[in-house]
């Protein structure tokens, strides 16, 4: 059977009537570019922000037609908020019973209470995900800080401290998660649809790593990233979890602003190595959470000086202390420092974390260290929620 094509997609969705009821949403331009992999089709559908809930409908009939064409084995479909969608949807009547929940989002949860998770309320105009306490970003301003290797051993510091903890990589274009935690094969869904996230040292893991090939180039624009990400978040099964580490990838870009925008983030922590150039970088991260009014849990400073294996002499390689003089320059919290050792080296590549590797280490003892004062920060955080931003 021939392998499905974009083309056979968009002439699909062609049956699928817009929110005016008279033409289809491919002729509306409601449909982002569509991505085939392993016979399973992504896309979104762009609608005005305010009207997400009640077009749920033609979210769930676009996905139907989708997985029923010959040769598709699955569809990720979600709807994606753009202001500039508003003017150009025309108005219809409210679909009847609008489904409860966040768009693209249909299996409920039992929510339990627990004593460590402090419920974060949704800030205004971002819809949380149910069964999980609070959701954080681990961010850098740049690539090579060590911001992926920090964020697994962050989340297993968190579950160390006795907390329940998931992690999303949502770094679409460079999963590591897969590689850091030493995790193959694909994840299985629950009537097709819902996926269960995959597991290792007691995290439960989600990447776009485990839904396409290592060697697939991933080559989308901001729509369709946007689109994977909020699938990868809102359509896993976490369960009940206090906390979830969100591994962003380096920089300012459309992931960073989707998470900011979109979801409830209870706060970011912001990993830089000592030296003048990497701080800058982290200081356009941090203005980026700023000025979407994300609370900054601190900076990390990591790569903070060497250790000789052999004399146990240390060697401040990258210059040293740079990031807590920034972290007291602007106000936020230092977290700690890291240092670069051969073990963080090698058990990242070997996908063993030192944190679950090599618990009673030094360096896990400081990994464990800044996870208690991330989490009291969570616990301790106000409850009042932020207005809501939209990005032109």
């Amino acid at each position: 059977m021939a392998d499905v094509t974009k083309e056979q997609v968009l002439e699909t969705l062609k049956t699928v009537r817009g929110p005016d009821l008279e033409h289809d949403i491919v002729e509306l331009g409601m449909v982002s570019d569509v991505f085939i992999s392993d016979g399973k089709v992504y896309f979104s559908i762009t609608v005005p922000a305010d009207r997400a809930r009640e077009l749920e409908p033609m979210r769930l009939a676009a996905e139907r037609v989708i997985k029923e064409m010959p040769g598709v084995k699955g569809a990720l479909v979600t709807l994606t908020a753009d202001k500039k969608a508003a003017a150009a949807a025309p108005a219809a009547r409210p679909a009847p019973n609008p489904p409860h929940g966040h768009a693209g989002h249909d299996h409920q949860h039992d929510h339990a209470s627990h004593a460590h998770a402090p419920q974060q309320p949704p800030r205004a105009g971002k819809i949380g995900v149910p069964g999980i306490g609070a959701i954080i970003a681990v961010a850098s301003g740049k690539g090579g800080v060590g911001k992926s290797t920090t964020a697994v051993n962050l989340a297993l510091g968190l579950l160390a401290n006795g907390l329940r903890v998931g992690i999303l990589d949502a770094d679409i274009y460079g999963p590591s998660m897969p590689r850091l935690l030493k995790i193959s094969g694909r994840p299985t869904q629950i009537d097709g649809r819902i996926i269960n996230p995959m597991e290792n040292y007691g995290l439960k893991v989600m990447s776009m790593g485990f839904l396409v090939d290592e060697e697939t180039a991933m080559i989308w624009r901001g729509p369709m990233v946007q689109s994977a990400l909020l699938q990868m978040l809102r359509e896993v099964a976490w369960g009940e979890l206090d906390v979830l580490v969100v591994d962003m990838p380096p920089g300012t870009g459309d992931a960073q602003l989707t998470m900011a925008q979109q979801v409830p983030l209870a706060g970011a922590v912001i990993v830089s190595t000592p030296q003048d150039l990497a701080l800058i970088d982290a200081r356009k991260g941090l203005n980026m959470f700023r000025k979407v009014e994300v609370p900054v849990l601190g900076i990390v400073e990591n790569m903070s000086y060497f250790i000789a294996p052999d004399t146990g002499t240390r060697y401040d390689i990258f210059g040293h202390g740079g990031a807590r003089k920034e972290a007291e320059r602007i106000g936020v919290p230092f977290l700690g420092e890291v240092p670069l050792t051969m073990n963080i080296r090698e058990t990242s590549d070997a996908g063993t974390p030192l944190v679950a590797s090599e618990p009673n280490g030094v360096v896990a003892g400081i990994y464990r260290g800044i996870a208690a004062k991330v989490w009291e920060q969570i616990a301790g955080q106000s409850q009042r929620p932020a207005p809501t931003i939209v990005f032109e």
